[in-house]
């Protein structure tokens, strides 16, 4: 919300403490059609919405500049990408459904959705209840709670689902929450020569074959000894490509063998059991 306050009363009511509404400039009182914020007449069961689907859109053309609201300057999150805070949370209802948000869309009081003062709009957000464990993902498409303490205002149906709707408000932690980057698939390159990865190398051979069997049984891949100027050098192979070299690489690895590389050589009296 541009600028609002709830406060919570007894008997199912949300007041709006004094102050500019959502909006609204000092002295442009009068926008909502209620005086006061407040359950709906007819309580629904809203066991039914989902989440809001994490999506990757574009921020709103409104509602996306820094700004300053009663001697207090707000600067906007640019890369809000692993955002995390932990406060107080309250909610808002019926005064402002219907009624647009700081984004320019309308605020529909059962849609999972919310308003931070700093947060990008849009934004998806991941919101634990502290106090009983529920969890949330709401759309950030609003700016508030300007109240003290208060870190997120949510829909009545984001409350409902966390159950704090009676309580008012409640201590919660909210995560931005991010779509998944899509990982670029890269085609296999091919090698002029076979590929193998080399391990270690050694004076004797006895110790390198007996190196090589050992450490081709721990990654299921083939083997050559290679004699080059005295030392006996141990490689495991052949990968069929780039990527499968890369990926022996990484076996090894997760078994302690240090420093292994890639060589491009012809097989020279291979043993063992060929990569796939």
């Amino acid at each position: 919300m541009q600028a609002k306050w709830l406060c919570w009363l007894p008997l199912l009511w949300l007041a709006g403490c004094a102050g500019p509404q959502r909006g609204e400039a000092p002295g442009q009182q009068g926008r909502y059609a209620q005086q006061e914020d407040a359950y709906p007449v007819d309580v629904p069961r809203l066991d039914h919405v989902q989440d809001a689907t994490v999506t990757d859109e574009p921020y709103s053309r409104a509602g996306n500049r820094d700004y300053e609201l009663g001697g207090q300057f707000y600067r906007v999150i640019k890369e809000p990408k692993g955002f995390v805070q932990e406060g107080y949370a309250s909610w808002y209802g019926t005064k402002f459904h219907g009624y647009k948000t700081s984004n320019g869309e309308i605020y529909d009081m059962y849609a999972m959705s919310g308003a931070h003062k700093r947060l990008p709009l849009p934004s998806f957000v991941r919101v634990t209840n502290l106090d009983n464990g529920r969890q949330v993902v709401v759309r950030v498409n609003d700016r508030g709670p300007f109240h003290e303490g208060r870190i997120i205002d949510l829909s009545y149906a984001a409350a409902y689902k966390l159950d704090m709707l009676k309580k008012g408000t409640a201590h919660v932690r909210l995560e931005v929450v991010t779509p998944p980057q899509k990982e670029t698939v890269l085609a296999p390159i091919k090698a002029q020569n076979p590929i193998f990865v080399q391990v270690a190398a050694s004076s004797d051979p006895g110790r390198a074959d007996a190196a090589g069997k050992r450490l081709a049984a721990l990654v299921g891949s083939g083997y050559q000894v290679v004699q080059e100027q005295g030392l006996y050098k141990v490689q495991l192979g052949p990968a069929a490509d780039e990527l499968k070299a890369e990926a022996l690489i990484e076996a090894l690895k997760r078994q302690g063998v240090g420093r292994p590389f890639k060589v491009y050589v012809e097989p020279q009296g291979q043993t063992g059991v060929n990569i796939p």
